[in-house]
């Protein structure tokens, strides 16, 4: 089955852009939400099971209605199955985009085409009564499974917390309560990153999407993690969420620790400090050139606080020491 890696992620994101869709970004200036719990998870009430008939509005503000608890569902983003899979509904799953592939019992799911462009007929081959997409979907694929009459629900969080409440939305569109204890349980780990790197030396970060340097700007969802985590993103003040840097613009910056998202490509650090010039940069001085699974950072599901915590270690590895 087809992998949504670190080249892969990028030129999605350059396709959709392309297409005049644009990644969900948080409105320029909005402060990053932060993790808030009102009692710990083994404490909170937990909420009652959803009432279906249900209305429930996506990511893109549209009215959701979904007469009785979805029994068939299909999931056209790798970060929609992963959730789907994290609140247990999976046995409800019926069809999956080409670049699902965690857990590996995806794989024994149908598969109703490639993420940027799903098979229509695949998808209604399954007969789901609800399909969950990103936004990457939202111009031309979602009007299309509407207009066969499916019901069709946008899963695009712009962020770290925006991605629980998501986990909370779906939790509540399919009928599974324990999403809530799910989206607690993260924030818990949230708080405890937070927590741990509060007050520490901000490190400048180069998150490196790419070899031809394409990154994470300001607004973006790995953004938002490198601040949780502690870091100050070089690339913060650039104009659009996922900008491409010059070498230059990379060695003017002197990152302190770099970030690789593109090791599968062949990058590691050798192959950064044989760049002309970056070998004196600071992270490569101080080898702080780190690798992370892409999927970690890049996928809007429940393993993003995975990769929070990874940039976390990376970043402050004196304020994680049982690490």
């Amino acid at each position: 089955m087809p992998r949504l890696r670190s080249l892969s992620v990028v030129l999605v994101l350059l396709f959709g852009l392309r297409l005049g869709w644009s990644p969900a970004v948080a409105e320029p200036g909005t402060p990053l939400a932060t993790s808030s719990l009102d009692a710990p998870c083994s404490t909170a009430t937990p909420p009652a099971p959803s009432s279906f008939p249900l209305t429930e509005t996506d990511d893109l503000g549209r009215a959701v209605a979904l007469a009785a608890r979805p029994e068939r569902i299909v999931s056209l983003a790798p970060s929609n199955t992963e959730i789907l899979f994290a609140l247990g509904a999976a046995d409800r799953v019926v069809g999956v985009d080409a670049a699902s592939d965690f857990p590996p019992e995806v794989a024994e799911k149908p598969d109703v085409g490639d993420y940027v462009a799903p098979d229509p007929e695949r998808v209604v081959a399954v007969e789901p009564d609800l399909v969950l997409a990103s936004g990457l979907h939202a111009e031309t694929v979602v009007p299309a499974l509407e207009a066969l009459d499916l019901t069709v629900a946008v899963i695009d969080p712009p962020n770290l917390e925006a991605t629980l409440a998501s986990i909370e939305r779906v939790g509540r569109m399919t009928g599974t309560p324990g999403a809530v204890g799910v989206a607690c349980r993260l924030r818990e780990r949230v708080a405890v990153v937070e927590a741990a790197v509060a007050g520490a030396p901000e490190p400048r970060v180069f998150f490196e999407l790419s070899p031809d340097l394409y990154t994470a700007g300001p607004d973006s969802f790995v953004d938002d993690l490198i601040a949780r985590a502690g870091g100050a993103n070089v690339a913060a003040d650039a104009d659009q969420p996922w900008p491409q840097l010059s070498a230059e613009a990379v060695v003017a910056a002197d990152p302190e620790v770099i970030i690789l998202a593109d090791h599968e490509a062949g990058v590691d650090a050798a192959a950064v400090a044989a760049r002309p010039g970056w070998s004196l940069l600071a992270a490569v001085e101080a080898g702080r050139v780190v690798e992370i699974e892409p999927d970690l950072a890049l996928r809007p599901g429940p393993r993003v606080v995975d990769g929070l915590e990874e940039i976390a270690r990376a970043l402050h590895p004196d304020r994680f020491p049982d690490a």
